[in-house]
Order: structure tokens, then C-alpha cells, then sequence
């Protein structure tokens, strides 16, 4: 991607914030948010997810109801050669598993999963991780408690312009 394709004028960066903070706002209230024609914002918003900066869209549920709210962290050594992510292209298959992440340092992978309860979460552990081919050991972090919980980029508020408006 070119610098010139990543950069964000002050009425691309409040369509971003109107959209992270509702998903579901309508392209009327945009428009109203921005001083634009609905048509001129559609087309922005459009160049922005031809882009990539918007990724998609998504409603967040509670994972309760569905009897997930065990969160653990669980990471990763695996014997694979530097560079590759084999065991962690596996690990994203699950659909416990919410987040891999290759990182530096002793281990290889952090992994975000949910399970029912303790039970399910060592069945998953050892009888599914277990048997991705590499995996060498883990270690598991159970959460007792979140206290905040967040996908939400931090966009910046757009500089005043001349005069101090923005």
C-alpha cells in the first residue's frame, strides 16, 4: 500500500468514529455528522473498505448465552522453523480459539479461546491442540474476571482547522 493510500483527512477519520461507535448508523446520520451529501459519504466509506481500513462489520454478543464464558489465554511453544506458522494457521481453525498471535520472546503463539468451563476447556487443550503436529507445550491463563473488553481502534479526533473549527 502506497503512504498516499493510508492517509486519513479529518472527515475520513469522524466516519470511522461514527462507524466503531454504531455499526448500524444509518449513512443519513453520517452525512449529518460530517456536513456531506449522503452520496459523497457512501463513497468515501466505500473507498475506505476498498482500502482495507474498514475490515467488515460484526455484532458483538455475549458469549454467555452460549455457554462460552470461560475466557483463557493460552500460550504456545512449537517446534516449527523460524518464520513458519503452521502450528498457528492450525490453532485459528478452532472455533473456541478468537485470537492468535505470533509474538517474540519464549513462546511462540498467544492464544485468546472460550470454553464452557474448566472441563472443556482441558479437552480442548488436550485432545485438539494436542494434536496439531509441532506443537511442543503449553500454558494456560484462565481470566477470573474482564474488565474491558475491546476490538475499538483509537481514532484520533481531527485537528481544528483555521480559526479553530474543525
Amino acid at each position: 500500500m502506497a503512504p498516499q493510500d493510508r492517509v486519513l483527512d479529518p472527515t475520513d477519520l469522524e466516519i470511522l468514529r461514527l462507524l466503531q461507535a454504531d455499526g448500524r448508523v444509518s449513512n443519513a446520520e453520517i452525512a449529518r455528522g460530517v456536513g456531506l451529501a449522503p452520496s459523497a459519504v457512501l463513497e468515501r466509506i466505500r473507498k475506505l473498505e476498498a482500502r482495507g481500513t474498514i475490515k467488515g462489520y460484526s455484532a458483538q454478543l455475549d458469549p454467555r448465552p452460549f455457554g462460552l464464558g470461560l475466557v483463557a489465554f493460552v500460550f504456545v511453544r512449537a517446534d516449527e522453523p523460524v518464520g513458519a506458522m503452521d502450528a498457528g494457521k492450525r490453532l485459528a481453525e478452532y472455533p473456541e480459539v478468537q485470537e492468535v498471535h505470533h509474538i517474540a520472546g519464549e513462546d511462540c503463539y498467544l492464544v485468546k479461546v472460550r470454553a464452557e468451563d474448566p472441563e472443556a476447556l482441558g479437552v480442548l487443550l488436550r485432545e485438539r491442540f494436542g494434536a496439531v503436529p509441532g506443537l511442543r507445550s503449553t500454558r494456560t491463563t484462565i481470566v477470573l474476571s474482564t474488565l474491558k473488553d475491546s476490538a475499538e481502534i483509537p481514532v484520533p479526533k481531527p485537528a481544528p482547522g483555521p480559526g479553530g473549527e474543525s
